[in-house]
């Protein structure tokens, strides 16, 4: 319809707004989203980069949020995009629309002449001409290939490579690719057998079908070797050099290893929930209202004569701290109590009096004011442990009030076996640089998750002080254990300095491993006199 000539001029600003307005573009459901990007092996940190968008808003586009302007357009051609490569020219309506899944996901096997190569655009002209889709696909490749600076898994045979072809990683020589099969040596003295028709691949019905539509990508803690390798590469072999842009980089690294190690798991991490006003700063140089209980005791007075005190080093405290009880999804609140073994947070308690300061310390630390206090997950458990009837140390904390959420003691799981693993390794091979690379990945992942500025993608200031918290109850523990089998303890100072009398070899196994411990300094404490005073410190 168009307005009479008349009253062109009355109806021109309606006919320019009307022309302002687009349909928004089309979106697959949100589950459609997330099965598509996993299909193809690709991160949430990847996706993200090339929208231009953090990871955490990429999770949230597909838990149910839609995206909104320029980039849900963006977002809409990716999706479209990806359902074409993934299942050719069949399916695309479906994975676009949300109303079919992709062929990759019914279950039943595929032919194996139907799945696509990735890297290859599909002839649009329907003639079938080998030579005009060649020269099309060679041009296409030389303009849109993008140098990697850390090497990244092939799409078609998962090894490393250096060069993203549209989109896609992958090596562009073929002989360099993995799949491209090696060519038997000739034998010159047998006649040329005649030419044979190519044998037609057959699945290996021995094997379950694949979901995935590309070839799987190495194991997350292969990502560390590449990085370190990278960076040893782009430094020539400088060790110095290649470990101080490995700790710079560590944070982002750190979030895409969490990213890879997440992709298949039960639950969403969500990196932005809201938070009480307990967990945030009171001021822009001050703290927040959670106390993490941070041991720093010393033993007032030692036995009589002199002692051989020895300073043990407790491996990877903050590494080993990972696996703890983390809340889910958003922090609830809640009073009374009772206290749900299936949840974690923080808790508003009173503590116990505790009367044993002079042979261990206290499991809250060295606190100065009496009365409530919040306390984190881990600092809670301890409290219930220690005056449960095995060691009946102290009474139980009175709970007030809570803020919680459903929990697992493995979120974080895959992350840390990746870190522990690359360590193990890198102990093992004398390897410094991953050694240092991996230790500020985890310190730097833990210590950045609250308000930081240097870390915009996973802001969970709960989970900051539930680890640290972990990392102190540990440390605590084990001077529980050393008290039970017979020995002086100390000192305990933060979450790794444990100073111990006595034979304590026997209780600990020594060495560089995170279940390990290892001798930090040793020096005389005490005095051969009773009426000279003790020196725990050995000054």
């Amino acid at each position: 319809m168009s307005a009479p000539d008349s009253a062109a001029g009355d109806f021109g600003a309606i006919d320019s707004l009307l022309d302002s307005v687009a349909p928004e573009a089309a979106l697959p459901a949100p589950d459609v989203r997330r099965d598509l990007r996993e299909q193809a092996r690709l991160s949430k940190a990847q996706v993200a980069r090339a929208l231009g968008v953090s990871p955490s808003t990429l999770t949230g586009w597909e838990t149910g949020r839609d995206p909104v302007g320029e980039v849900r357009k963006k977002y809409a051609y990716f999706l479209d995009g990806l359902a074409a490569k993934l299942v050719g020219t069949t399916g695309t309506t479906g994975a676009t629309t949300g109303e079919q899944a992709p062929a990759a996901e019914s279950g039943e096997p595929e032919p194996a002449t139907q799945q696509p190569a990735p890297a290859a655009p599909q002839a649009v002209d329907g003639t079938g001409s080998t030579d005009a889709t060649e020269a099309t696909e060679a041009t296409d490749a030389t303009d849109d290939v993008e140098a990697l600076a850390v090497p990244e898994p092939c799409v078609l045979c998962g090894q490393p490579a250096a060069q993203r072809v549209a989109g896609f990683t992958q090596h562009l020589d073929p002989a360099d690719c993995g799949r491209t099969p090696t060519p038997p040596a000739p034998t010159p003295a047998a006649p040329a057998p005649p030419a044979q028709p190519p044998k037609r691949k057959t699945r290996d019905t021995s094997k379950p079908p694949t979901r995935r539509a590309f070839q799987p990508s190495n194991e997350p803690g292969d990502l560390i070797g590449q990085a370190v390798q990278a960076a040893l590469a782009a430094h020539e072999g400088d060790v110095e050099a290649a470990t101080a842009a490995l700790v710079k980089r560590a944070i982002p690294d750190a979030m895409a290893l969490l990213d890879e190690t997440r992709k298949g798991a039960r639950y969403d991490v969500i990196a932005h929930p809201w938070m009480p006003d307990i967990l945030k700063k009171q001021t822009s140089r001050g703290a927040d209202q959670i106390w993490e209980a941070r041991p720093k005791w010393t033993r007032p007075t030692l036995p009589p004569g002199e002692h051989e005190v020895t300073a043990l080093d407790i491996n990877g405290a903050y590494l080993s701290a990972l696996k703890t009880h983390l809340p889910i999804g958003q922090l609830e609140h809640s009073t009374g109590f009772d206290h749900d073994r299936r949840r974690a947070g923080v808790h508003l308690i009173t503590p116990a009096p505790w009367v044993h300061d002079d042979v261990l310390p206290n499991p809250l630390g060295q606190r100065d004011e009496p009365g409530p206090l919040w306390v984190t997950e881990p600092t809670l458990r301890l409290l219930q442990r220690v005056s449960g009837p095995k060691h009946a140390l102290c009474d139980p904390p009175e709970i007030h009030e809570s803020y919680t959420s459903g929990a697992t003691e493995n979120l974080l799981e895959k992350f840390r076996i990746a870190l522990k693993d690359a360590r193990d390794t890198a102990l093992a091979e004398e390897d410094d640089v991953t050694l240092e690379y991996v230790k500020a990945m985890y310190s730097k992942f833990v210590s950045t998750m609250g308000e930081s500025n240097y870390n915009r993608e996973l802001y969970r200031p709960d989970w900051m002080h539930l680890i640290r918290s972990q990392a102190f109850a540990n440390l605590w523990m084990k001077a529980l254990k050393a008290y039970e089998e017979g020995l002086t303890v100390v000192r305990a100072m933060g979450t790794d300095e444990l100073h111990l009398i006595g034979d304590w070899r026997r209780v600990f196994p020594e060495g560089r491993g995170v279940t390990e411990v290892k001798v930090k300094d040793v020096y005389t404490a005490g005095t051969a006199h009773d009426d000279e005073p003790n020196d725990p410190e050995g000054e």
